[in-house]
């Protein structure tokens, strides 16, 4: 491979590991959304079925919440290779011939739907700022907020997109490992055997 292209591809996969990062940070970030929306959702039920309040602003920013962590979340969750994959057909083929597709679905499929609703999206969100739009439902919230989820997570979609991009040319070219190979991490389950195995181990 000529100097020029190799040192062209390293600075490539520097990006793609900035990229990853920033994934990786807005992921593990999101975590805490989950327990946020869960106590508003867990607060929203007491108060109903104790001193019969019940609030639509409530209810909205548990749909809020729940679109921030779906769209947002998808990014890494490609990062992490969790995204639904016809795993019983690719797993017939050679890690070269997984990347291959990989790279073909990316281009041809991933990448066209993401940027195309981040595109159409983008009006949308203008639009409803723009009006300062409002639910329609009694004590609702403004909508804005839940329309710039939209293009946003998509841009983090395409940006993770490009990142799975270049690190699957990088392993076909032998210059980064497999990036769908998943370190062995003990499942909950795993952990809690392993606890109760060291527990009875100290007794």
């Amino acid at each position: 491979m000529p100097f020029l292209e190799e040192y062209f591809l390293k600075a490539l996969l520097k990006f793609s590991q900035f990229v990853d990062a920033i994934t990786e940070f807005i992921g593990k970030s999101i975590i805490w959304v989950v327990l946020v929306m869960t106590l508003i959702s867990a607060g929203n039920a007491t108060m109903r079925y104790t001193i019969n309040y019940s609030s639509n602003a409530f209810l909205e920013i548990q749909w809020y919440l729940f679109s921030l962590i779906f769209l947002l979340g998808a990014g890494y969750t490609f990062k992490k290779n969790e995204h639904v994959r016809i795993d019983i057909i690719l797993h017939r083929f050679s890690k070269r011939t997984q990347a291959g597709i990989d790279i073909f679905g990316i281009i041809f499929f991933m990448m066209p739907m993401a940027i195309a609703i981040m595109w159409m999206s983008w009006p949308i969100f203008v639009l409803a700022f723009q009006d300062n739009e409002v639910s329609s439902n009694a004590g609702g919230l403004v909508v804005w907020p839940v329309r710039l989820i939209v293009p946003i997570g998509f841009f983090l979609l395409v940006l993770q997109g490009i990142s799975e991009l270049i690190k699957r040319i990088g392993f076909l070219l032998g210059l980064c490992p497999d990036p769908t190979e998943k370190p062995h991490t003990p499942t909950p389950e795993e952990e809690l055997a392993l606890a109760i195995k060291a527990q009875k181990g100290e007794l």
